[in-house]
């Protein structure tokens, strides 16, 4: 769908505060490198992932919503009483139920007229959450939106680094959960609101989706196990993506040369390259937190988006291109018009 009403009134990031290298994790992991005999540093030389943030213990995801939200909700100059729809788009999540999101309302003290509820779809979410208040926003059923999303990756490290110590572990199953390994945690908001009460700001002009979904076993987690065919993910994750882009470009007129920044769902390097390959993206454009942040889910492309507002790498009229893609999977091609 393509919005014509829908403004982005403000958009935080918070960095969870510890750094965990890769080079620590391996150090943690050497009697199991040793006995299975693997000497590639996949997490550093393949993966490209030095390292990654991690939240003090006990951080729940509701916690670093929360944090994010108020700063997003500050950035936009707004009370969270005028909120008409708070959506957590988070992976991690506090419990089964209630729905973060309606922690993450609690904690901010928003009104009874606002709707609030979780949208989950792995890596995807927080654009499939975007789109949904958009749709809402274009209406004119509500005034203002806030979609957050808060990822807390500690309990995955502590229980991953635990099993693949076992002295049983085979290499397969290494292989399998490392992946788990190359997560990171973060939290992200959005402020999202009708053109005519921010018509100076930067616009978010709707995107297309695609999905191939009889891929749903190549990624599957939950909150403390992670297990991933690593190739067929990024095999089968380019082929929709190609499916994808060739859809953007058409509906959202796109030509790779007149857009201005590429916000990429960082996952890997190879994942990475590969979109830039694929679609003769110039590297210039594509700014990359993977090598320091990790993999930070459905987080990831609206925290790039912040980490770019925030350098001042955005300037009026810039045409921001998003490519979010999660195991399912499924993929969105957006765009933001700054």
């Amino acid at each position: 769908m393509i919005f014509q009403n829908v403004s982005i009134a403000g958009l935080a990031h918070i960095d969870a505060p510890h750094t965990l290298t890769s080079d620590e994790i391996n150090a943690r992991l050497k009697p199991t490198l040793d006995r299975l005999g693997i000497r590639t540093d996949v997490l550093n030389d393949i993966a490209g992932v030095r390292a990654r943030r991690l939240w003090d213990n006990g951080l729940e995801a509701s916690d670093v919503a929360t944090l994010a939200a108020k700063k997003a909700l500050d950035d936009a100059g707004i009370d969270a009483s005028k909120l008409g729809l708070l959506v957590n788009t988070s992976v991690s999540r506090d419990y089964l139920e209630p729905s973060t999101a309606s922690i993450v309302c609690g904690n901010l003290g928003v009104g009874d007229h606002c709707m609030t509820f979780d949208i989950a779809n792995a890596c995807l979410a927080f654009i499939n959450g975007m789109d949904v208040a958009a749709r809402m926003l274009e209406r004119g059923e509500i005034d203002y939106a806030l979609v957050v999303d808060g990822e807390t990756a500690n309990l995955v490290y502590e229980k991953t680094i635990e099993r693949l110590n076992a002295s049983d572990v085979t290499e397969q199953q290494f292989r399998d959960e490392l992946a788990a390994l190359t997560l990171g945690c973060g939290a992200v908001a959005m402020v999202m609101t009708r053109r005519e009460l921010a018509p100076e700001a930067p616009r978010y002009k709707g995107g297309v989706t695609r999905s191939a979904t009889e891929w749903n076993k190549l990624c599957r987690g939950n909150l403390d196990r992670m297990v991933t065919d690593t190739r067929m993910l990024l095999i089968e994750g380019m082929k929709l993506a190609n499916k994808t882009f060739a859809a953007a470009k058409i509906a959202l007129g796109w030509a790779v040369d007149e857009l201005d920044q590429f916000v990429i769902h960082q996952v890997s390097r190879p994942h990475t390259q590969a979109f830039i390959k694929s679609f003769g993206i110039d590297p210039q454009k594509v700014m990359t937190i993977f090598n320091e942040h990790g993999n930070i889910g459905p987080a990831s492309v609206p925290i790039v988006l912040s980490k770019l507002k925030e350098l001042g790498k955005l300037k009026k009229g810039d045409r921001i291109a998003l490519l979010g893609i999660g195991s399912g999977l499924n993929c969105t091609m957006a765009e933001v018009e700054w």
